[in-house]
């Protein structure tokens, strides 16, 4: 069977090989300059947008202004009511700051200045304190009781660059300790902060003042319970025969460091009183069209995506509160701006549809929702091209994910896409970001994701991640624009070739996305 399997895919390789070769690259790839990027990407990823959160105007005005450009350039729009956008709600949890209230040794707390919850767990807890020095000494017993511990700050463990090396180490140590402590039985946990946590507390409240996200009536983004990695007799969620039983979440604290004279004394009251609140808030897709000149084939999409949204105003770092996302996505999203100017100067037989989503950076929430609720046919889309973090490191090193098993899902884009490069960019392909095994878990983490697992062909373009991955210091000014005019020119050249050969590039047999 594998041997069979080998043979079908060398074949559907040779075939997508000889399509690719028979389209030729169009003139119009000339039009893509480096200057309109730049051009674009300052104005987009500039300090006036702030950063472009979701849920906020910001994301909005952003939003705006990207279906402007699409509307000079001459695409369609395909939104709601013959606009460019299709709207959906972000689901929103967070801790109520009305309705929560703290009390140690008869002294209120202020929530998000005093002290601040780090973990979205709600409860009411009436106990007493236990210090617990920095939580190693585990013959100290904090059953039933609220345990207080010194902040152990540590790297260990953590399998992502998100945010500073700072924060990181002081997140990862508040999960470590608490986490350690819950299993140990404490009825709640106060971290107190040392000198490097008491530098990034006013960060630790304002990412976790935010809450979490959904999109309620929107796809998969994780396989269904019982499928994939993990899932065993119990499926994700429930638990595999024999498997011990996990302890049920408990309120997690950090403390300011100046707290610790006062929060060291065993024995105080204490009472917790944690609730959260629900609401919905709006975000946006931005969808535009330019038509197939082909009979027949215009029915059928080649999908290039992008989200626009980034972090915001949060924390400072180096003085700087924006978090203008200029690589990550703005590099991307004007790149499909430069790939549609080109494809409304010279169509393809297939159409092309160009999708913005929005609040990527929420959970991938606009392609859950889109996957879900798609203005073209799912069955229409030839291929979905999605890229992000396209414009950085090494000049002549880029990444394609969905190359290589468990996560390609059509050898035949694949073929299309390693040909497209050869003709255009030219780059060294780091294979390792594609890997299942990679710690950062890249592949997925942008937007293919929602279509590749309802079996549309799905690639993801990307130049990888760097030490200035969301914090403030990702800007239009780091970026390497020759670089990203490259890589714009293999997104659009390989969008071409799947939008004029023959054969739309076909499923892997068996392909089935499990995560």
């Amino acid at each position: 069977m594998r041997i069979r399997s080998i043979l079908i895919l060398s074949v559907l390789s040779g075939r997508a090989d000889a399509q690719s070769a028979s389209v030729q690259t169009p003139s119009a790839i000339q039009t893509i300059r480096e200057q309109d990027l730049r051009r674009d990407l300052f104005a987009m990823a500039g300090d006036p947008l702030r950063g472009r959160e979701a849920g906020t105007l910001d994301e909005m005005r952003a939003s705006i202004w990207t279906a402007e450009q699409l509307r000079k350039t001459g695409l369609e729009p395909m939104g709601e009511e013959g606009t460019f956008f299709q709207w959906f709600n972000m689901r929103r949890t967070r801790l109520s700051t009305v309705a929560s209230s703290l009390r140690i040794g008869g002294k209120p707390f202020a929530l998000w200045t005093d002290i601040t919850p780090a973990s979205n767990n709600v409860g009411d807890v009436v106990g007493t304190t236990v210090f617990a020095g920095d939580g190693s000494d585990s013959s100290i017993d904090v059953r039933g009781r609220v345990a207080v511990v010194t902040l152990r700050p540590t790297s260990e463990g953590t399998r992502t660059t998100i945010n500073t090396p700072e924060y990181r180490a002081v997140r990862q140590g508040i999960t470590v300790q608490s986490a350690a402590l819950t299993r140990r039985g404490a009825a709640a946990v106060i971290v107190v902060a040392d000198s490097l946590g008491e530098m990034n507390f006013d960060a630790v409240a304002k990412l976790q003042s935010r809450g979490a996200y959904t999109v309620i009536g929107g796809a998969n983004r994780f396989a269904p319970a019982g499928r994939g990695a993990g899932g065993g007799g119990g499926g994700r969620g429930g638990r595999a025969g024999g498997a011990p039983a996990q302890p049920q979440p408990v309120p997690v604290l950090f403390a300011h460091r100046s707290a610790l004279a006062q929060l060291r004394e065993t024995g105080q009251g204490v009472e917790i009183h944690l609730k959260s609140e629900q609401f919905d808030t709006p975000s946006v897709n931005i969808i535009g069209v330019v038509r197939g000149t082909d009979p027949v084939l215009r029915h059928e999409y080649v999908v290039f995506s992008s989200h626009q949204d980034h972090d915001g105003v949060r924390f400072a770092v180096a003085g700087d509160s924006i978090w203008n996302g200029a690589d990550d996505n703005g590099s991307t999203s004007v790149a499909l701006l430069a790939i549609a100017r080109a494809w409304v100067k010279q169509p393809s037989k297939r159409s092309a549809l160009f999708i913005y989503h929005g609040a990527e950076e929420r959970g991938l929430l606009g392609s859950l929702w889109h996957a879900a609720h798609p203005v073209v046919p799912l069955s229409s889309m030839a291929a979905v091209l999605n890229g992000d973090m396209i414009g950085r490191n090494h000049p002549d090193t880029a990444s394609i994910l969905g190359i290589q098993p468990p996560h390609r899902n059509s050898t035949a884009l694949v073929q299309m896409a390693l040909d497209a490069n050869n003709r255009t960019g030219k780059f060294v392909l780091d294979s390792l970001w594609d890997r299942p095994s990679h710690s950062e878990g890249w592949y997925f983490r942008s937007d293919h994701v929602p279509y590749a697992r309802l079996n549309v062909p799905a690639l993801f373009f990307t130049t990888n991640l760097h030490d200035d991955y969301h914090t403030p210091r990702d800007n239009p000014d780091r970026i390497d624009y020759a670089k990203l005019a490259r890589m714009t020119k293999w997104m659009y050249l390989t969008g071409w070739i799947v939008a004029n050969v023959r054969e739309r590039p076909a499923i892997d047999v068996g392909f089935q996305l499990e995560r």
